[in-house]
């Protein structure tokens, strides 16, 4: 579905990729894992189109991806953001309604407010309240939300249980799963390894813009190198 090869990136004179492939296949959940630094969020905005690689291709569906950000949502990419990035100032129904903006089909639409209510009902509580005075977990629950009213085929996540209370953490890595139950493949950004290792197929481990290990999730959550990249961690 997703194909990632070669993928070179720069802030400035800085490499932030060096020569990043991977792949997502339909109906997959995927995971990047890695510390601070490691390249992870500049690889989903270089795939959202929101950030210009140096060099590398990307092809989604076997095509090359659209170069303008919107073109890239409304092929089928959905990308939710680390920090959330809601409206502040807008209610929660105006965020969806926001990450439904390139929709026509106002039947469709309504169909997928209905879903995510589903998902998260604490947001149908809230539908009339300002992003800004949402907590820390329900923002994210906004941000997911609001990705999936694009309707998208893959939904990449960068860093969802940032900040969050493990309760909430778990409340959101379940509905994750039920999300891809319905046929959406999941890119998912994490620091926190085990926690993405527990619902994703296969993972990545980037280490300073490369790749460092690809394989199987139930391989990697033993891997020397996975602990080697969280300090010897137990826990990511």
């Amino acid at each position: 579905m997703l194909e990632v090869s070669d993928l070179h990136a720069s802030y400035g004179g800085i490499k932030a990729l060096r020569g990043v492939s991977l792949k997502v296949d339909e109906g997959e959940i995927v995971a990047v894992l890695g510390a601070n630094g490691a390249g992870k969020s500049t690889l989903l905005k270089v795939i959202s189109a929101q950030h210009r690689p140096d060099s590398g291709t990307i092809t989604f569906l076997g095509r090359p991806r659209p170069a303008q950000a919107h073109k890239v949502v409304a092929g089928g990419i959905s990308h939710v953001p680390e920090g959330r990035q809601i409206y502040a100032d807008l209610t929660v129904l105006q965020n969806l309604q926001i990450g439904a903006f390139l929709r026509k089909d106002k039947d469709g639409v309504k169909q997928d407010l209905d879903r995510v209510f589903g998902y998260f009902p604490i947001l149908q509580e809230r539908i009339g309240q300002y992003g800004g005075l949402l907590s820390g977990g329900e923002q994210q629950m906004l941000a997911i939300s609001r990705g999936l009213m694009a309707r998208p085929k893959i939904l990449m996540l960068d860093e969802p249980s940032l900040g969050l209370a493990p309760l909430i953490v778990n409340q959101i890595f379940q509905i994750l799963k039920e999300i891809n139950r319905t046929g959406t493949a999941i890119l998912i950004v994490e620091q926190n390894a085990r926690k993405a290792l527990s619902i994703a197929r296969r993972a990545y481990l980037m280490t300073t813009g490369e790749i460092e290990r690809s394989g199987a999730s139930d391989e990697l959550i033993e891997a020397e190198s996975l602990y080697k990249i969280y300090l010897g961690k137990a826990e990511a």
